[in-house]
């Protein structure tokens, strides 16, 4: 598991992972709320009850097709009675759930599913529920903002000098080639070209070749590159530009 992500949540720091594409939250930090010398016993308590239980295997029917919902059955006549315990471990194991993660390492602790985690949360406290779900949802406007000014960013990267170069081109090159109208972008292609092999080392050809998933969805190149990379292109866009001017050969 990376990019952890922490919140404060009144005394206790909430770790927040991705696991495939989902938001993962630490079940083991939240109990610490409650007992932070027993954790593994809150989060067990928690899982005995008939209500969790029911809830889990819901989750795991609506999520998961590899659910083994007979052991899913099993587990929901025995809970509530004095004798049931349950750990993640062996949730896990028995019924080959996805919606819970236990972990051991650096970052160790049992993860749960954001949807499971507040069900969790719920249980531990509604005020702790509550102010969890504000941190969340706080912490998902910073990273929307982020993106949204990420994406705005390279955008205009990408716009700044395309002009600039392929008006040189169009003024430069085309008049001295006997390119008709339905042939022309070959010129700016080669152009193109030329700046993506310099930059990234591979031709608009070689990429789709190599991606054609991403292909495939009408992105090129340049749609994956990174703020860094399009700042530099922007430059040598406007190099190129001056250069085809000036007369300079390819080479």
């Amino acid at each position: 598991m990376d990019n952890i992500k922490k919140l404060q949540i009144e005394n206790a720091i909430v770790s927040i992972t991705k696991i495939n594409e989902d938001d993962f939250i630490c079940l083991t930090d939240m109990a610490k709320f409650r007992d932070a010398e027993r954790t593994n016993y809150i989060i067990q308590n928690w899982m005995r009850t008939r209500n969790t239980i029911e809830f889990l295997g819901l989750w795991e029917q609506l999520k998961n097709p590899n659910f083994k919902s007979i052991e899913f059955d099993a587990f929901k006549n025995e809970a509530g009675s004095n004798s049931f315990t349950l750990t993640p471990k062996k949730w896990i194991e028995t019924t080959n759930a996805i919606g819970i993660i236990s972990k051991a390492g650096r970052y160790g602790g049992t993860y749960a599913h954001k949807d499971i985690a507040f069900e969790f949360a719920s249980w531990i406290s509604p005020t702790f529920k509550l102010f969890l779900i504000t941190e969340y949802q706080r912490l998902k406007e910073i990273e929307n903002n982020k993106y949204n000014l990420e994406w705005n960013v390279k955008r205009i990267l990408s716009k700044t000098n395309y002009h600039l170069h392929t008006d040189a081109i169009k003024n430069y090159i085309l008049p001295k080639k006997n390119y008709t109208k339905n042939t022309e972008w070959l010129t700016y292609a080669e152009e193109a070209d030329l700046l993506n092999v310099a930059l990234f080392n591979c031709t608009a050809k070689d990429w789709r070749e190599a991606n054609p998933k991403l292909a495939k969805k009408g992105m090129n190149i340049r749609d994956i590159a990174s703020i860094n990379e399009l700042a530099i292109l922007s430059n040598i866009e406007s190099m190129n530009a001056e250069m085809i001017r000036k007369g300079i050969p390819k080479k």
